[in-house]
């Protein structure tokens, strides 16, 4: 853990460009971001997405912190952090599903697959009423709410034995697969600065001047940065 002092000093050298010095900031404040990420846990956000959500609002208090404020710069950070994540949350549309419905939902989705297997027909909400002994208007709301995003992991069957990526078919050419794997691996294997430009970038469809903006750099360093890796990944991909 950084002293204070510092800290204070890293924070000097990382409003004045030292991009070293703003990754070790990141680095030694990882953990205080993961403590503020985990009280998001229950949103439909991936949790890398929310670390780097998290290290944004980390970049912005670098950016606005000083001195005299009188006041740890975790303790002035914390807020920022929050914040950030709570913006995305909020504007990003991400809608809270109860533990109980999505379990239901769960449930009604695996016997309808097994009926239309079984019979060729998907069965009735007055069916589905009757057999899970629930009212038809929350049959149709929890059906309805798995318009909204779940985790790939989710588990499919009571015993957890299965996944919701379990059931997906296997479909696309292997070799595209294998492609998408090694991308991934690659993306992984990035330091922490390229990674976030390239996600917010292509994951995120912001501009170069927009992720600029968030990381407190110039759009021709974005640019540069963006360069760099598509390059590197171009190599390792050939």
């Amino acid at each position: 853990m950084l002293a204070h002092e510092e800290t204070l000093g890293l924070i000097e050298l990382a409003k004045k460009g030292d991009e070293n010095a703003k990754s070790t900031l990141i680095t030694e404040n990882m953990p205080l971001i993961k403590s503020i990420v985990k009280r998001y846990s229950n949103v439909h956000v991936e949790y890398e997405d929310l670390l780097q959500l998290g290290a944004m609002g980390l970049v912005k208090a670098i950016n606005n912190f000083k001195g005299e404020y009188n006041v740890r710069f975790s303790t002035y950070a914390v807020p920022m952090i929050a914040g950030e994540i709570k913006r995305f949350i909020r504007d990003d549309g991400a809608v809270k599903v109860s533990r109980a419905l999505k379990t239901l939902s769960l449930k009604l989705h695996k016997y309808i697959d097994e009926q239309k297997m079984v019979c060729g027909a998907e069965p009735s909400t007055e069916e589905l009423s009757r057999i899970f002994g629930v009212d038809k208007q929350e049959i149709i709301y929890a059906l309805d709410s798995n318009k909204y995003p779940l985790s790939l992991y989710e588990k499919y069957d009571d015993d957890n034995s299965a996944s919701i990526m379990d059931r997906l078919p296997a479909k696309g050419d292997s070799d595209e697969l294998i492609d998408n794997i090694l991308l991934k691996k690659l993306l992984s294997e990035l330091p922490q600065r390229e990674k976030t430009v390239i996600k917010l970038r292509y994951f995120k469809d912001m501009t170069q001047s927009e992720i600029a903006r968030i990381m407190g750099v110039s759009q021709v360093q974005i640019s540069r940065i963006e360069s760099k890796v598509i390059g590197k990944m171009r190599e390792q991909l050939a």
